[in-house]
C-alpha cells in the first residue's frame, strides 16, 4: 500500500465510520451529513456519498482491518455498515427511503429581522438578510460598533461592485433596509430575533431572558451558537418552543451553510420556518440536534486531531496535506485547516467534543495542547503547524 493510500486510510476511513454512526444514532440525515460537510468544510463530495462510491462492504472490511490493528472503537466498522452490505443496500437508498428532500414552508410570517452584535459574523448576517430583501434591525453597544457594521457591508459591496456583480442602486436599497439601535428595545416588532454575540454561556442567557422580556409573543428567538447548550438558552425564557439554532459560517455572506439546530422543546412550526427562512437567503440549511459539535464539528475536529496523532507518530506535515488533497480531493490538508482555523480554536473545540462523548480517541492530541501553550496558534500568529 502505498504512502498517500496508508494515509487515507488512516485518516479519512474513521471519519466516514463517524458520519455513519451520526446518521445511524438518528442525529441527522443523509443529505444533511453530506450538505453539512460539502458546504461547511468545501469538500467536493459528502462523506456518506463517498462510502457508497467506495462501496459499502469495501469501506466495512478497510475499517475492520484498521480495527483489529489498532483496537479503537472509533475504527470498528459501524453495525449500519454491515446491515447495508448484508442488504445490497447504499445511503442514497437510505435517502431516497426517507423522502428527504421536501422544500420547507414558511409557518410564520417574517418581514423584519433583528440582529444583536456588532462583530464580523453579526455584520455579515445582517447583509445576509438586508441582501435577501428583509429590513433589519442590528443592536449594538455603542454607535461606534453600529458605525463599524455599515462599514463591513459598505466595503463588501464596493467590492462587488467593483468586480460587476451588483450596482451603487442596488447598495443604496440594501443600506436603505439596515436600521441600527442601541438599546435592545428596537427589537420589539421583528419577526425572528439572530444573535451573535460573545461565545460565553452567562452573556447569552442573560440576553435571552432580556429578549423574552421584548420581543413580541411569537417572534422566534435564534442563536448563531458553535459550540453552548441551546436548550439553556431556551429555558432562560418563556417560551423555550420559539429558540432554535442558527449556526452561520464565517465569513456569513459567502459561506453557503447554516446548521439549523432544534432542542427537544423547539416548535415544529419554528424548525420549518427557519429552515424555509435559511433557504429564502440564499443558504444551504442542514438540520440536527443540540449536542456538542453539531454536524460540521463534530466530524471535521476529530480528523484533525487523528492527523496531528498520525504526526506525532513521524509522519511528515507537508506529506499528510498532499496525500489527503490528492486522495480525499479535500481543499487543505488538515494541517493547512489547522492553521486557517487557529490551534486555539481547534483545541477548544476538540475538548468540548472529548468532554460531550468521553471517546478515548476524541481526547486532544499532546502536540495540539503544546502548540496552544507556546503561542503558535496558525496563520494569525504566523506560525502554527507551518510558518508564514
Amino acid at each position: 500500500m502505498t504512502s498517500s493510500e496508508q494515509i487515507f486510510t488512516t485518516l479519512v476511513l474513521p471519519y466516514l465510520n463517524h458520519a455513519v454512526r451520526t446518521y445511524e444514532s438518528g442525529y441527522a440525515s443523509v443529505s444533511d451529513i453530506d450538505a453539512a460537510m460539502r458546504f461547511g468544510c468545501g469538500y467536493p463530495k459528502g462523506p456518506l456519498t463517498v462510502v457508497d462510491e467506495i462501496g459499502v462492504a469495501q469501506v466495512r472490511d478497510l475499517l475492520g482491518a484498521r480495527y483489529a490493528e489498532t483496537g479503537d472503537h472509533l475504527h470498528e466498522p459501524a453495525g449500519l455498515l454491515e446491515k447495508l452490505a448484508a442488504e445490497g443496500r447504499t445511503f442514497a437508498d437510505e435517502a431516497a427511503a426517507a423522502g428527504e428532500g421536501a422544500a420547507p414552508q414558511l409557518k410564520h410570517e417574517i418581514n423584519r429581522v433583528g440582529v444583536v452584535g456588532t462583530g464580523t459574523m453579526a455584520s455579515g448576517i445582517v447583509q445576509v438578510f438586508a441582501q435577501a430583501g428583509y429590513d433589519v434591525v442590528f443592536v449594538g453597544r455603542s454607535q461606534d460598533k453600529l458605525d463599524g457594521v455599515i462599514g463591513y457591508i459598505t466595503k463588501n459591496l464596493d467590492r462587488a461592485i467593483a468586480k460587476g456583480k451588483g450596482t451603487e442602486g442596488d447598495k443604496d436599497a440594501l443600506l436603505g433596509r439596515l436600521t441600527g439601535a442601541t438599546e435592545r428595545e428596537a427589537l420589539g416588532d421583528v419577526d425572528i430575533v439572530v444573535e451573535a454575540i460573545a461565545e460565553d454561556l452567562d452573556i447569552k442567557l442573560e440576553l435571552f431572558r432580556d429578549l423574552d422580556r421584548i420581543a413580541k409573543p411569537g417572534a422566534i428567538l435564534a442563536t448563531t451558537t458553535s459550540s453552548l447548550p441551546i436548550t439553556k438558552l431556551g429555558e432562560a425564557t418563556g417560551r423555550p418552543q420559539d429558540v432554535i439554532g442558527m449556526h452561520f459560517f464565517n465569513p456569513a455572506p459567502v459561506m453557503k451553510l447554516v446548521e439549523i439546530i432544534t432542542t427537544p422543546a423547539t416548535s415544529a412550526d419554528v424548525d420549518e420556518t427557519v429552515r424555509a427562512l435559511t433557504a429564502n437567503v440564499g443558504k444551504v440549511g442542514v438540520s440536527a440536534g443540540d449536542r456538542s459539535g453539531f454536524i460540521v464539528n463534530l466530524l471535521l475536529f476529530p480528523y484533525l486531531n487523528d492527523a496531528i496523532k498520525l504526526a506525532e507518530g513521524g509522519e511528515e506535515l507537508a506529506t499528510v496535506d498532499a496525500a489527503i488533497k490528492e486522495t480525499a480531493g479535500f481543499p487543505m490538508g488538515p494541517f493547512e485547516l489547522l492553521d486557517v482555523v487557529g490551534n486555539d480554536v481547534s483545541l477548544a473545540i476538540q475538548r468540548e467534543l472529548y468532554g460531550e462523548f468521553g471517546e478515548p480517541g476524541f481526547e486532544p492530541a499532546a502536540t495540539l495542547v503544546a502548540k496552544v501553550e507556546a503561542g503558535e496558534l496558525g496563520r494569525k500568529t504566523g506560525k502554527g503547524f507551518h510558518t508564514y
